[in-house]
C-alpha cells in the first residue's frame, strides 16, 4: 500500500491533518511536502517522510509524488497564481501514479454568482481539472474557520458591537482540528471517491445570532451594528490593513451576510463521526480575547 502524502505540511491545515494521521496510521506510511524542510523537523522526528517541493516546480512535485497512493491537495494561497499550482500537483499525481486526490475548497453554492475574488475561480478551476484528470478524487469544501471568526467581527466586538455589512445569511464555521480529522476520514477510508463535500461546523448562525452569543458569554451587550461595506473596508484601512486585504476581508463578511455560506449539509459530522465544535463553545473558550488572524 502506497504512502499518504499531505501538501503544505507546514501550514495550519497540513500541520494539524498530519499530527492526526500519527494517531491513527504508522509513521512510515505518511509524507508531507514542504518547500522548507527545516520547517517541519518536528514531524521528520515523529517518522513522517518529509519532502521538498514547490506547487511551482512541476518536476519537484512528480519526485515528491513517487510511491503516494493518497495525496491531500491543500489550495494554494489566494492572489497567487494558483490555476497554475494546482494545476502542477493534479499533472504531477497522476505522472507519479498517485491514484486518489483530495482537493481542499471554499465552501460555495452552485446556484449563486457570488465570487470570492482570488478564491472562487480559482477552486472551480481546480475542481474541473481533477474531475477531467482520470483520478479519483474527493473535494472537501470547506466553510469559514472558526479561528478567523474574531477578525469578521470588526475591531474590539465587546466594546464596539458587531461591526459589520448588513444581511440575515448564515455560516456554520468549523474549526481546523475538525477539518483536519474530515481530510483523515477521506485519506484512510473508502468510499469517499469521486465526491463532493459541503462541510460546516454544528450550529449555524448569523452576525446577529453571534453578537447575541457573545452578549450572553461576556454578560453584557454585545449590540449588532449593521454598517456598510465601505464603512466596514475604511475600519481595515485605519487600521493599516492594505487595501487590497481590506476588500478581500470585506467580501468574505459581505458574502456571509448575503447567505453564500448558508448551506449547512452534516457531511463534516458524517465523516468525522461526532458534533464538530460549535461557534457558542469556541467564542466561550475564548473569552474574552478573541484571535484576529487574517481569513484563510
Amino acid at each position: 500500500m502506497g504512502k499518504l502524502l499531505v501538501t503544505g505540511a507546514t501550514g495550519n491545515l497540513g500541520r494539524l491533518t498530519l499530527q492526526a494521521l500519527l494517531t491513527q496510521v504508522p509513521p512510515d506510511r505518511l509524507a508531507g511536502l514542504v518547500r522548507d524542510p527545516s520547517r517541519a523537523a518536528d514531524l521528520a522526528e515523529q517518522g513522517v517522510d518529509i519532502r521538498k517541493g514547490d506547487y511551482f516546480d512541476h518536476d519537484s512535485l512528480v519526485e515528491a509524488f513517487a510511491g503516494v497512493d493518497r495525496l491531500l491537495l491543500v489550495s494554494a494561497e489566494a492572489f497567487t497564481d494558483r490555476d497554475t499550482q494546482h494545476a502542477n500537483v493534479i499533472t504531477a499525481a497522476k505522472q507519479a501514479g498517485v491514484q486518489h486526490v483530495i482537493f481542499t475548497a471554499v465552501q460555495r453554492r452552485e446556484d449563486s454568482d457570488a465570487r470570492q475574488v482570488g478564491v472562487t475561480d480559482g477552486d472551480i478551476f481546480a475542481e474541473n481539472a481533477l474531475k477531467n484528470s482520470g483520478l479519483t478524487y474527493t473535494i472537501l469544501r470547506h466553510p469559514v474557520f472558526t479561528e478567523v471568526l474574531g477578525g469578521h467581527l470588526g475591531a474590539d466586538p465587546y466594546d464596539n458591537g458587531v461591526r459589520v455589512p448588513e444581511g440575515d445569511g448564515t455560516v456554520a464555521p468549523a474549526t481546523r482540528h475538525d477539518l483536519a480529522a474530515a481530510n483523515v476520514a477521506v485519506l484512510t477510508q473508502d468510499g469517499h471517491e469521486n465526491a463532493t463535500y459541503t462541510l460546516g461546523g454544528s450550529e449555524a448562525a448569523s452576525f446577529r445570532d453571534i453578537a447575541n452569543a457573545l452578549t450572553e458569554i461576556h454578560g453584557s451587550e454585545v449590540p449588532y451594528v449593521p454598517i456598510t461595506a465601505e464603512e466596514y473596508s475604511e475600519s481595515y484601512l485605519a487600521q493599516g490593513v492594505p487595501r487590497e486585504v481590506a476588500e478581500f476581508l470585506t467580501a468574505w463578511v459581505t458574502a456571509i451576510a448575503d447567505g453564500a455560506f448558508s448551506e449547512n449539509t452534516g457531511d463534516l459530522e458524517r465523516l468525522i463521526g461526532y458534533r464538530p465544535t460549535s461557534y457558542r463553545e469556541f467564542l466561550a473558550q475564548n473569552h474574552p480575547r478573541l484571535t484576529q488572524e487574517e481569513t484563510p
